[in-house]
């Protein structure tokens, strides 16, 4: 059985689309008043939300975009998205909607679990492409294994991260809907590949940055492990959000720079 169902749909047509919504949006009065910021650090953890608003003045958006908070330094036209969900369809859904208002570069940071007994808890991982275990990329571009990042937005983030000093790995991320079913056969084959992390929406955030001709990439802060072939959560240790942190600095400077 193919995916998805109906062939070569990577191709296709589309029959609505988000810009089709956002003028809906408009007649309902719930369109944003300001202009979309250039460049968008996609924030899932409600923790490091609330960090970062102790931490940085920011302004919320209105209309359909009050999720998002421009950054009041100087960085230019920056905004970080306050937690709205995890999972493919839902990162998906949310950039769509602010690809069609005008953002045009995305960094998502979130959480991962590793792979390999090399990269430890709170360790971050530069994202540079992903395994499509997932749904949502194949309505968007040809099916294949893997889904890219955005190269010069990834190499942008690495030389943010070397400016801190930071240790960190550069790989592939195995992406996948259902973490309930991620199999000790699958984690075995993965690790042997050499696979960095595993995750729920980077290949699907790859995909439609494909799509729509915009700048996507993901950095992860380790919380948890499958390197022993068991799960080992670690989502509480301070090195997790403490990481986050540090990403989320590379985040805003390589948008601005």
């Amino acid at each position: 059985m193919q995916f998805p169902q109906f062939k070569g749909k990577s191709e296709l047509e589309t029959l609505t689309s988000p810009g089709a919504y956002l003028e809906y949006l408009k007649t309902r009065g719930a369109y944003p008043s300001n202009p979309a910021p250039s460049g968008i650090v996609m924030c899932y953890s409600r923790r490091l939300f609330d960090y970062i608003r102790e931490n940085h003045k920011t302004t919320p958006g209105d209309g359909f975009a009050k999720f998002v908070h421009f950054l009041d330094e100087s960085y230019g036209k920056i905004a970080v998205t306050k937690c709205f969900g995890i999972g493919a369809p839902t990162a998906v859904t949310v950039v769509e909607e602010l690809i069609a208002w005008g953002v045009k570069s995305f960094i998502s940071i979130g959480t991962a679990g590793t792979l390999q007994p090399s990269i430890s808890i709170g360790d971050i991982v530069l994202c540079e492409r992903a395994i499509r275990d997932e749904g949502t990329s194949f309505h968007y571009i040809a099916p294949a294994k893997y889904a890219e990042a955005s190269k010069i937005l990834t190499d942008k983030l690495e030389i943010q991260l070397q400016m801190q000093n930071l240790r960190f790995f550069r790989g592939t991320s195995w992406t996948t809907d259902a973490p309930y079913r991620e199999t000790i056969e699958e984690a075995r084959a993965y690790q042997a590949e050499g696979i960095s992390t595993v995750d729920m929406e980077a290949a699907a955030l790859f995909s439609v940055g494909a799509f729509r001709n915009v700048e996507m990439s993901a950095m992860f802060s380790v919380s948890d492990s499958l390197a022993k072939l068991k799960w080992e959560p670690h989502f509480h240790n301070d090195k997790t959000m403490q990481s986050l942190d540090k990403i989320f600095q590379a985040a805003k400077c390589a948008l601005s720079s």
